[in-house]
Order: structure tokens, then sequence, then C-alpha cells
């Protein structure tokens, strides 16, 4: 039987693109990268060699002509995926973003509309879709273990910006698309919409508890983007759901989602306080019976796992990358899910500013929205 082509790969991003990305996409059987990117060309040339990566970039528009670049994964931070994103996407090339996707949700959703036109594969890296106990709590709410959800309760508490001697960058800034709401909320609406359906609702309190930080010469410089948010949010069907999310506590509890059903009650969670992926156990206890915990079957294990735990979750979103590219269509999730997480953040910063209640559309409705 013949071998499918390996999928040739630009790198985009080269912090957590060097972290995850390269390595991710370097260890899956059938994807080569073969170029990476960064404004400053020595740089670039430096990641290239420590990885083996054949060529190196200090033009975004060289990377995309290069004719051995088949597909673009994009890391960079937030306020530079749009440009990049667009690019690519007029340049005919898959694209594998990260999230949050842009600074808003109109800027995602021109983008969706753009790869549509253009026929363009997409794929967004929410990877908690792809971890065992996740894909594990996922079949139980379908399965209606719990019967109806009465009441969803999620903390995700960290504590790594917690030192207030960590230092200013784009994630102290809000016009960087910097916040713990971009980079944990994310994710957090992503997998809500995914186990639970779209949002009806949300009122959300956005927090800034660290004003300053130094910069590299260590000059005080001010943060304006969130550490803590809170939400209460309606649910399909009136579901009542409490979020408390956090990246500057101390002793933080970790990542804990809680659901109370009316035939029992569903815990995963992971007081992991160095890998957000790595430690979470799914808890079930029929209605009047004690949690216990329920072991994840090997057929939803990762096949390996690694010393970073984000690894093996992102090497399965490289599969439905690779699956999307071979099928020429967008799999879940794609820019439809990036757009949804987008527009509820969106949302939040606008119940924090107006401090009330806001509605959130239909996403069908508001994709076809002008």
């Amino acid at each position: 039987m013949a071998t499918a082509n390996p999928v040739g790969i630009g790198i985009v991003g080269t912090g957590f693109g060097q972290k995850i990305h390269i390595p991710g996409f370097q260890r899956h059987q059938r994807t080569e990268v073969r170029a990476v990117y960064h404004r400053d060309l020595s740089k670039a040339q430096a990641i290239a060699d420590q990885y083996d990566i054949p060529a190196a970039y200090a033009s975004i528009e060289a990377l995309l002509a290069d004719p051995r670049i088949d597909a673009v994964s994009i890391s960079t931070p937030p306020f530079l995926r749009y440009d990049f994103a667009k690019q690519a996407i007029l340049a005919g090339k898959p694209v594998l973003f990260e999230k949050p996707l842009n600074l808003n949700a109109g800027q995602t959703k021109e983008l969706y509309h753009l790869a549509a036109q253009q026929g363009v594969v997409t794929v967004v890296d929410f990877e908690f879709r792809f971890v065992p106990s996740w894909q594990l709590l996922a079949e139980y709410l379908q399965q209606g273990a719990i019967g109806t959800p009465r009441l969803i309760k999620i903390d995700w508490l960290a504590g790594s910006r917690a030192n207030p001697q960590r230092g200013w960058n784009w994630y102290a800034q809000k016009d960087k698309g910097g916040g713990a709401l971009g980079a944990i909320g994310s994710h957090a609406f992503d997998y809500i919409a995914w186990l639970f359906g779209p949002i009806k609702r949300l009122c959300a309190q956005l927090s800034t508890s660290i004003p300053e930080r130094p910069d590299a010469g260590g000059v005080m410089r001010p943060v304006d983007a969130d550490d803590t948010c809170n939400f209460l949010m309606e649910l399909k069907g009136g579901i009542p759901c409490q979020m408390n999310l956090s990246s500057v506590a101390y002793a933080a509890r970790g990542h804990w989602v809680e659901i109370y059903g009316d035939h029992g009650t569903l815990v995963l969670g992971s007081s992991n306080p160095n890998d957000y992926v790595h430690g979470f156990s799914l808890l079930f206890a029929p209605a009047g019976e004690a949690l216990q915990p329920v072991p994840v079957p090997e057929r939803l294990e990762f096949p390996e796992v690694y010393a970073d735990g984000r690894l093996a979750p992102f090497i399965r979103v490289c599969d439905r990358f690779v699956e999307s590219v071979d099928a020429e269509e967008s799999l879940t999730p794609s820019l439809t899910e990036g757009v949804y997480s987008q527009l509820l953040m969106d949302l939040t910063h606008e119940s924090h500013a107006n401090q009330r209640w806001v509605e959130v559309p239909d996403l069908e409705t508001y994709l076809s929205a002008i």
C-alpha cells in the first residue's frame, strides 16, 4: 500500500511554537517541519539549526512562497496572528491556530469567511478535546450518566503569574491579547460548548490584581490585562454555570469541573500546578452514592506521554490537522469553534465594562450577519 505524502509545515511563532509545535510536528508520522519564521533572521536560523529544520526566514512572504511548505502553524502572540493567518489563507495554505486566535471576534469571523472563500482548511489547538480523561467525561455526559445537569462549577486556578516580579511583556497588555481570559478562558469557553452546548447569556467581572511589573530593564510598567475572571452563565436549557479563572493564585487548587445532575455527579480535576494537562482524573457518583474514581479505558489513552503534558494532546491535534488536509475539509475544532470562543471573550469584556448580563447570539446567526 502506498504511503501518504508527508505534509510540509512552516512554523510561525517561536515561543510556544518552539516548546510544543516544533516537537509535536516532528514527532508526528505524517508531518515534516521544513521552515521556521522569526522577524530576526539570526534567531530563526538558530532555531532551525537547533531542531534540524531546513529553512529559516525573516519574511512571512518568503516562507509562504517556499514550495516545500504545504501548511502553516501559527503560535505567535495574539496581536500578530490575524495578519499572518490572513496572508497564509490568501496563499492557500492550511492553518493550525493557537488560541486565542486574534484580538477580537470580528477578526476571527473575517478569517472564517476568507478561509471558506479560499477553500482553505483550518484547525484550532483546543487540546482538552483530545485529553483522555476529558474524552471520558464527554462520553459519560453523552450517555446521560448523571441525567440533566442542575449546576456546573468550573475552577481553573493557577499561580503562574502570582509573583509580581514576573516580567512585563505582551501578556500584561490588554491590547496585545494578554491576560488569563485569552490564555485559559479561551479553552474553557470551547470545552463548555463541546461538553454542554451553547451559552445563552453571561455576566462577568475581570480583575487585574498586580497593576505593574518590571520590564527587561527593571522599569516598572503598567499592567492592564486581566489576571482573574469570574463568571455567571446560563447554558442551553437554563442550566446555571459558575466559573472562576485566575493566574495569580498561590498554592492554587488547580483545574476542576464539577457537574451536579438530577441522577448523579461527575467531577473532573487536576491539582497539578505545573502542567495543565497532566494529572486529570474523573470521579463519578450515582445519586445517593459517594464519588469513586473512573479508570480511563485503554482505547482513549495516549500511545505515548511526555514530560510536558501539552505535547501528547497537541500531537492528536496534528492528527486532526492532517485528516483535515487529506479530506480538504476543516474538521472540528476549526475556525467555527474559534469564532465562538473569541465571541464569548468579547462578550465577557462587554459584560465587565457595562456591569450587566449580556445575551450570547446563536453562532450560526452571528456568522451569517454582515
